[in-house]
């Protein structure tokens, strides 16, 4: 799992982006290759730089891990825990310059779920279910999560264990917990990490992971593998690197659990909305039950009617009223806190929907037109300056963005399906047409 920013992970978990470049491994293969561990890191020369230090009170790096330990012991860790993961927990400026350094793919959600969602991963996360059959009913018996749930994310973080990262995991850790940015959550992490270590589950040099720490082939952070992680094979561990039914098992207890999943319940359907349809109502934040969505003339995409109850979704348009529409359930919320990137929690629910039966989404009719970053970032400025917090003003195009630009569609007439245009921005600079776009492509998030 991605790293969080501001809410939960990493930027667009754009290590799935990399997955769908290169051909899937087998499960067979993913599960009986060998990891090959990276060699410890060696300590560089001279102490970590002072900006990292700052948030210490100063300190160096030595005496801040001297009391991170400290605390962990304090909080239950063995000391030989300690002693067998100190070669390991070294400083890596080279981490840290790579958290700083993150970037944000720009694309449209019909393109990304197109690599992402594409027929080989569909299939092979039907394979899956087939070969864990055991483990994945009694995942749903225990947890409530359907199979096709649990594949998606494992076929989208991992490739079903091909691609789970090859960096020693401690390092990166506590690296990132010296740093400043983030120093309290990867302090945590860090502790985490020793007492999965002091379980027994994994050993030291077996922590082979992303660069930002996370573990296993559902790309799990240290303290939710401590927390959710289940033995299902029956072997006395918690292995989530090379056992499928643990993989299995603790994703579903940590849906479950930590991401509040509820059980029988839908989490995306495709719809298709009227031409007259009111686009304001289009919105994570307004939910309506179905037999009021129905009134105002929402149908699946063969023109059948939806089901006639309360149960309350939302109208989720990752791409404004030109593109695909979808009826998002309470379930979704999980996708969201799982990854809080729009275009991955939706990939992510979509291409569960395909390993579950679901028929290919419908494609846009035409060109849907996307602003360029900066003029996104403008967008952003406009927005602030007229009143609206936006969150950042970095041309990402976030949840905060959306309501905004939905908040001034209204006042200038325009249908209001929260995707910005160049008739906005036209309209918010004060000038009578809206300008040509770039070709550069901004990051949606």
């Amino acid at each position: 799992m991605p790293i969080p920013l501001p809410g939960i992970r990493t930027a667009i978990a754009i290590i799935a982006t990399l997955l769908a470049l290169s051909p899937p491994a087998s499960a067979q293969q993913s599960f009986l290759a060998p990891i090959r561990p990276a060699a410890v890191p060696a300590r560089p020369a001279g102490a970590p730089s002072l900006r990292a230090a700052s948030c210490h009170n100063g300190a160096s790096f030595e005496k801040f891990l001297s009391e991170l330990k400290q605390r962990a012991v304090a909080e239950g860790v063995s000391q030989q825990a300690i002693a067998e993961a100190s070669p390991y927990l070294t400083y890596n400026q080279g981490i840290v310059n790579r958290d700083r350094g993150q970037r944000v793919f720009g694309q449209l959600f019909t393109e990304f779920a197109g690599r992402m969602a594409a027929n080989y991963r569909m299939q092979n996360g039907q394979a899956h279910i087939r070969t864990y059959a055991a483990a994945f009913a009694r995942a749903e018996k225990e947890y409530g999560v359907p199979p096709a749930v649990i594949a998606a994310f494992w076929g989208l973080e991992s490739d079903f264990g091909a691609n789970m990262g090859n960096l020693q995991v401690l390092p990166s850790l506590v690296s990132l917990a010296y740093d400043c940015r983030r120093s309290e959550r990867f302090q945590n992490e860090t502790i985490a990490a020793l007492k999965v270590i002091d379980r027994g589950d994994l050993s030291p040099s077996e922590m082979i992971g992303s660069w930002a720490g996370e573990l296993g082939q559902t790309q799990f952070l240290p303290t939710h593998y401590f927390t959710y992680a289940v033995d299902y094979d029956g072997d006395g561990r918690r292995n989530l690197l090379r056992s499928g039914p643990d993989v299995i098992g603790s994703t579903a207890n940590y849906i479950a659990n930590g991401l509040k999943w509820r059980r029988g319940e839908p989490w995306l359907e495709e719809i298709r909305l009227p031409q007259d349809f009111p686009y304001e109502q289009a919105d994570l934040t307004i939910q309506l039950p179905r037999s009021k969505w129905i009134t105002l003339g929402v149908t699946y995409p063969d023109g059948r009617a939806l089901p006639s109850d309360n149960l309350p979704a939302s109208v989720l348009l990752p791409m404004g009223r030109m593109g695909p529409a979808f009826l998002a359930y309470p379930n979704f919320a999980a996708y969201t806190e799982w990854n809080n990137s729009l275009i991955y929690s939706t990939t992510a629910a979509y291409l569960a929907t395909r390993i579950a039966g679901a028929p290919p989404m419908r494609r846009p009719a035409g060109h849907v037109a996307q602003l360029p970053f900066n003029e996104i970032k403008e967008l952003q400025q406009l927005l602030v300056r007229a009143g609206f917090d936006v969150g950042k003003v970095d041309g990402v195009l976030r949840q905060q963005s959306r309501s905004a630009v939905k908040a001034m569609q209204i006042k200038y007439g325009l249908p209001a399906d929260s995707w910005p245009t160049a008739e906005l921005l036209a309209r918010m600079r004060g000038t009578p047409r809206p300008q040509p776009a770039a070709a550069a492509l901004p990051p949606m998030q």
